[in-house]
């Protein structure tokens, strides 16, 4: 067996210029660039494994990666990391963890925010949707969110051709809260708390709720497109600046 150390890296980036985490051929990831990044500063060829894809232009408040190394991580390192890595991705956090931990598979939680702008804001120029097709309901659109608990097949707000063993995920919170801005204006924040997430399922339930919300679907409509597990009424336009992935949980992180 190898001798080697497992760290898990705590990353946060602002996800405008990138085709989001996972490295892809023709385009900029931040998989990618993290990856360069360390390789240079430890004069090795090295990978990370992520705890969580994100899609392009999605944010990361929290996230979570791993990697494997034969020798001890200097104590400058994170310093020495962060100033070789662009200034929209930084390392808040280095754990040395048990060598079988994984970031992926023993996350226990994951959180995600969707923020939703109605008036102009240059300070969140990328961080929201500005949205600006009309009065939403705020009320209906908490009702219908509150029935994302009752269900585990979330079939209908996976996008297609998803490789995924299941498609059962446990939310254990979604609702929409009203907050304040920098220009103390209202803006709408959507909490989703759950143990895994499916492709486009964030955005896929926003972009439905707001349909709730412009009373082009009922709750009973909302109610039954999770049941039918139809794809084809479920709204996956809510745009990616907008959704963040808050947080990862595992049960052997103190948070």
């Amino acid at each position: 067996m190898n001798n080697f150390k497992r760290y898990f890296l705590e990353i946060a980036y602002d996800g405008s210029n990138y085709a989001g985490w996972q490295i892809q051929k023709n385009a900029i990831a931040v998989q990618q660039i993290i990856n360069e990044r360390i390789s240079t500063v430890l004069n090795k060829p090295l990978q990370i494994h992520g705890a969580s894809r994100t899609d392009t232009g999605v944010h990361a408040i929290q996230t979570y990666a791993h990697i494997d190394l034969e020798v001890d991580l200097p104590n400058n390192f994170i310093n020495r990391i962060n100033s070789f890595l662009p200034k929209d991705i930084v390392i808040k956090n280095i754990f040395l963890v048990d060598n079988e931990a994984h970031a992926r598979f023993d996350a226990v939680e994951r959180a995600y925010d969707y923020i939703i702008c109605f008036y102009k804001n240059p300070f969140l120029n990328g961080q929201a949707y500005y949205y600006t097709f009309g009065n939403l309901d705020f009320v209906q659109m908490n009702i219908a969110a509150s029935k994302l608990l009752n269900y585990k097949d979330f079939s209908s707000f996976c996008k297609a051709h998803s490789q995924v063993f299941t498609k059962n995920c446990k939310i254990t919170y979604a609702k929409w809260h009203k907050e304040k801005d920098q220009m103390n204006n209202e803006i709408w924040k959507f909490n989703i708390v759950a143990n895994r997430f499916l492709r486009g399922m964030v955005r896929g339930i926003v972009g439905t709720l707001i349909k709730v919300g412009k009373g082009e679907y009922s709750i009973d409509d909302f109610e039954n497109i999770i049941k039918e597990k139809d794809i084809s009424k479920t709204d996956f336009s809510a745009p990616p600046e907008g959704l963040f992935l808050k947080s990862i949980k595992y049960p052997f992180i103190a948070n």
